[in-house]
């Protein structure tokens, strides 16, 4: 016979185990719950294992050559076994290469003028001009950094070069375009234009029909005389109208605090901003559709904004992850967003240096829609 004390301990271990069983038989239930729990840590191990790079390489770059020159060629053989920079364009002008850097196709163009070559072995010291694309100065800084180390290892070798004991014979000219002083919060700032749009609007939306569904509303909407792309609309539009006021602040600190400057056109900037919200409140419309209730509806929220912020290149450079990275980062409204945001900010772009990226978030807002409408439909029935 067990005594009273034992007797009291092996009851409180037998409610403890019940419970225990009880919670592990919900979490299996929970699936979006349990999934969480799974693919969030194993999604944060492969993204800050072998996406996120802060020393980026193979940078797109442009090459103006206006010779052709054994130093020309010595030049550009180097850049492309650098792991550096990717020649991935040659410009015919200087206006051409100025324009891809203002677009963002390239973050670097070099030109190697006329008669370079022969200024080099009359030792006139002639200048080779580097243009970068500083609005991201982490990805700029380092690249620019190793340019006289390689350029210098291509030439050696070369014959008929004069001997200035070790000197370059060369001086290379830097301009560090949108941002010169390297001025952290003049990248940081527009990107939280893009970063805290998507957090908000992402929860907001998210839980806007799990919502009606736990308060048991959603029979006295369907009711109505209203189609599901209209109930759609109306419960996005508010939050577009919050997602303007949002700007609006976000950007008023930015100019007023952090001496962010406006470039570029602000009713291009409106415009695409309040495409991007449209995107965004879509994708958080869809995960109402999904979830089941408000807690599943944040957690897909949540998943979805961790690639956002690590793949967009707000925190990292887009230029130095790999490849497959940066497919999934194509594939996000915010990558767009934040490119064009920059361009119009930082470099005064207009709406032809930014067609793609505009096209981008305009596509994905298209499909984004359709398959929110889509899950509402589904939910319906």
């Amino acid at each position: 016979m067990m005594n009273a004390p034992l007797r009291r301990r092996a009851s409180a271990f037998s409610r403890f185990a019940a419970m225990f069983v009880k919670e592990f038989i919900q979490l299996k239930r929970d699936r979006v719950t349990f999934a969480t729990m799974i693919i969030v840590p194993l999604m944060q191990l492969l993204l800050f294992g072998f996406a996120i790079n802060t020393n980026p390489r193979h940078l797109p770059t442009a090459i103006l050559l206006q010779e052709d020159s054994d130093i020309g060629r010595a030049i550009i053989g180097a850049l492309k076994n650098t792991s550096y920079f990717d020649i991935t364009r040659i410009a015919s002008t200087r206006a051409e290469f100025d324009g891809w850097i203002k677009s963002g196709d390239i973050l670097f163009g070099i030109e190697i003028p006329a008669n370079f070559a022969r200024a080099v072995r009359r030792g006139d010291n002639p200048s080779l001009l580097v243009v970068a694309d500083a609005s991201d100065p982490v990805a700029a800084g380092t690249a620019l950094g190793s340019l006289d180390g390689i350029i210098g290892t291509a030439l050696r070798g070369l014959h008929g070069l004069p001997d200035n004991s070790g000197a370059q014979p060369f001086t290379i000219v830097q301009q560090r375009r949108y941002n010169p002083a390297a001025v952290t919060s003049l990248n940081i700032v527009p990107g939280l234009l893009g970063t805290i749009l998507t957090m908000t609007m992402l929860i907001f939306t998210s839980l806007s029909v799990t919502r009606e569904l736990e308060r048991g509303t959603m029979e006295s909407l369907l009711s109505m005389p209203i189609d599901p792309l209209q109930i759609m609309l109306g419960k996005i539009t508010p939050y577009i109208v919050v997602g303007f006021v949002q700007a609006a602040i976000i950007l008023l600190a930015g100019v007023t605090i952090f001496a962010v400057p406006i470039d570029g056109s602000l009713a291009l900037l409106i415009g695409v901003t309040i495409l991007f919200v449209t995107a965004t409140l879509s994708v958080g419309y869809t995960f109402s559709t999904i979830a089941r209730n408000q807690l599943q509806a944040i957690q897909m929220s949540m998943m979805f904004f961790l690639p956002n912020i690590l793949l967009s290149g707000f925190m990292f450079p887009f230029a130095g992850m790999p490849g497959w990275a940066q497919v999934i980062g194509q594939m996000l409204p915010l990558t767009h967003y934040l490119r064009t945001v920059r361009g119009i900010m930082l470099k005064g772009a207009s709406a032809s240096d930014l067609t793609t990226e505009i096209i981008w978030v305009a596509v994905l807002t298209v499909v984004v829609m359709s398959i929110a409408v889509t899950r509402f439909r589904r939910t319906l029935d």
